[in-house]
């Protein structure tokens, strides 16, 4: 459908094109809003709310700047006002010290929000602008939504409108109600937290882009780390880890720095919970494992999802999600 056809598809009456233009860009919409709020759930219900704001507006669409820009501003206005009522999202690492694997761990807690993975599903139908800063895998790996959640509101918008999405400044300055000057200036400031944070400092997420092993490699990789949890093996699932491997798993608050802690606390509090069952999937375009029980009749109760950070062939981050709603999200298609 070319712009013509699409700004007919949004005047007043026609109520199924409109429809079928705003599902072609559901998921992007979904996608921008998980990287403002952190939350697929958070994200969905923004990216309805925007549906909702654009078909209230469609008569002001003229086709200047195309559906796709339309719809991201009145997203980013959605999302801005989503953040005034929310907490933001974090990780364990930013509300705890590293916890001692000889305790065990501390129980899920609801009294703070929790960043959470996205599908891959979400990304089938998405495109990297070739201007943008941030490659579509940058700017949707755990570390780079982490990231984003600690930058204030309009810093976060600029950001993500002028980097991830490269739009010009004058109209992300427009879109934000801002100055040109000011905006550049939220941008500069951002950029210059987001670069700590690839340098590990603050938030200790030890880089923002995941690196990218060959297709072999990498699932040589998640062979062996599959097979280790399904057959209660600790010293292969060691040998699949970086020596600075930190382990994090929400709801629950505390998190593991190093392999030592770590294989104290699979060998002493996780793996005795099993028997466990694993399969592929895919989260942040990063490698992922959704983790099961065994049950005893023979089937299966997915409990969480693990992201994977991976470096130099060796898995740097597991960031571990022990939620069974994250789990069935997985299990389930968009």
């Amino acid at each position: 459908m070319n712009e013509r056809s699409k700004a007919k598809a949004l005047l007043p009456g026609d109520a199924d094109a409109f429809g079928r233009l705003l599902e072609g860009h559901r998921r992007d919409i979904v996608v921008l809003c998980y990287r403002f709020l952190g939350s697929v759930q958070d994200a969905e219900d923004a990216a309805q709310e925007t549906a909702l704001k654009a078909w209230r507006a469609r008569a002001t669409f003229r086709g200047e700047a195309g559906v796709r820009t339309w719809l991201h501003r009145i997203a980013t206005r959605v999302c801005l006002d989503a953040i005034d009522r929310r907490s933001r999202r974090v990780l364990p690492p930013e509300v705890r010290q590293a916890a001692d694997p000889a305790a065990p761990p501390e129980p899920p807690t609801s009294e703070i929000a929790w960043l959470e993975p996205l599908p891959d599903a979400f990304l089938l139908d998405s495109s990297s602008d070739p201007a943008a800063r941030y490659s579509l895998r940058e700017s949707v790996s755990l570390a780079f939504v982490a990231a984003l959640q600690a930058l204030p509101p309009r810093q976060r918008a600029v950001l993500l409108l002028r980097d991830v999405l490269a739009w010009r400044a004058a109209e992300t300055a427009e879109v934000l109600g801002m100055t040109v000057s000011a905006a550049n200036s939220a941008l500069n400031r951002a950029r210059s937290t987001l670069e700590a944070s690839v340098h590990g400092v603050g938030a200790g997420y030890g880089g923002l882009s995941p690196s990218a092993p060959s297709d072999t490699a990498q699932r040589r990789l998640l062979e062996a780390y599959m097979r280790a949890w399904e057959s209660d093996d600790v010293d292969a699932l060691v040998a699949t880890l970086r020596d600075e491997v930190r382990l994090a798993m929400p709801p629950s608050p505390s998190w593991y720095a190093g392999l030592s802690a770590v294989a104290e606390l699979l060998r002493r509090w996780v793996l005795p919970m099993g028997p466990f069952r694993t399969r592929v999937t895919g989260a942040n375009l990063q490698p992922a494992v959704v983790l099961s029980l065994h049950r005893p009749d023979g089937g299966e109760m997915p409990i969480g999802v693990h992201v994977l950070r991976v470096r130099d062939g060796r898995i740097a981050v597991i960031d571990a999600f022990m939620d069974q709603r994250i789990a069935a999200r997985f299990s389930s298609s968009v």
